[in-house]
């Protein structure tokens, strides 16, 4: 087995000038796709399961599904609870088997947040499980607006909760359907400098090009990425293909098959964009 915590797979980022990749779940035929992925870039890869996702499929599922791709997979593997609202649901995942989860308490006042993700970061480093908070707040694109991580709030958040990475708001936003997004590269200098040995991590990578993604992996502390959007893309492009080429298909394998290969593909791209030279 392979099943490794974010902290396994994003305390090397620090020094060799990489990032790993978040990858955002929302059925087998991806999971399966972003491992295949990740054997064939010979990288770790981090499989995410969202809100939206457990929405649909229950923790239980997704638990059982990530660590049996670990169980065979070639490269580290992190079960990862992605936004997870509260200390319930945390808990949850990390009874579900995840090896990883992310406390989202970015709506809340500083120290209300402080609080609460400390509570949640004790909890998972009893069973051993990784943490990952937010602070500042990332938007959406075309919904709700960003709030910046203020540099100044950053140590001490570190400092009094113990996360093993922090997910900061520097120009980037979820669901971006093309790579427009600019990054305040001061205000990750400082953020990064308020804490140096903090992985740091950006949502909304599907809004970042290729080229920013190689820049930031190789220039600051920025060591897990999470795209989500660019996949789905790429997913329904193949599932519109499937349809045209045989519009009698009905049985979803034969339907939803074909999908793993271009799926794969994608996320080799996006696995390499963070590793490259």
């Amino acid at each position: 087995m392979t099943l490794a915590t974010l902290r396994d797979v994003l305390t090397p980022c620090l020094g060799d000038g990489t990032a790993v990749a978040g990858l955002v779940v929302l059925g087998w035929e991806d999971a399966l796709a972003y491992v295949q992925a990740a054997e064939a870039e010979g990288r770790p890869v981090i499989l995410q399961a969202g809100p939206g996702c457990r929405a649909h499929t229950p923790l239980p599922v997704l638990g059982a599904m990530f660590r049996t791709l670990a169980e065979t997979a070639r490269v580290p593997v992190v079960a990862h609870l992605d936004h997870g609202e509260d200390l319930k649901t945390c808990q949850k995942a990390i009874d579900c088997g995840f090896t990883s989860v992310m406390y989202d308490g970015s709506s809340l006042p500083l120290a209300e947040n402080i609080a609460r993700t400390a509570e949640i970061a004790a909890m998972a480093r009893a069973a051993g499980v990784s943490v990952e908070a937010e602070l500042g707040y990332v938007g959406y694109h075309g919904a709700a607006l960003s709030r910046g991580t203020d540099p100044a709030e950053v140590a001490r958040f570190a400092r009094e909760t113990g996360v093993d990475a922090l997910a900061v708001s520097v120009g980037n936003s979820h669901l971006m359907t093309s790579p427009g997004a600019e990054i305040d590269r001061d205000q990750l200098a400082a953020i990064q400098s308020a804490a140096p040995r903090l992985p740091l991590v950006l949502h909304g990578g599907s809004g970042l090009s290729p080229a920013l993604r190689r820049s930031l992996a190789r220039e600051t502390t920025v060591c897990k990425v999470n795209i989500g959007t660019e996949l789905r893309q790429a997913f329904g492009a193949a599932l519109r293909r499937v349809l045209a080429d045989d519009p009698a298909l009905f049985d979803r394998i034969q339907i939803l098959r074909p999908t793993i290969a271009p799926v794969a593909e994608a996320a080799r791209g996006a696995i390499a964009s963070l590793t490259g030279p």
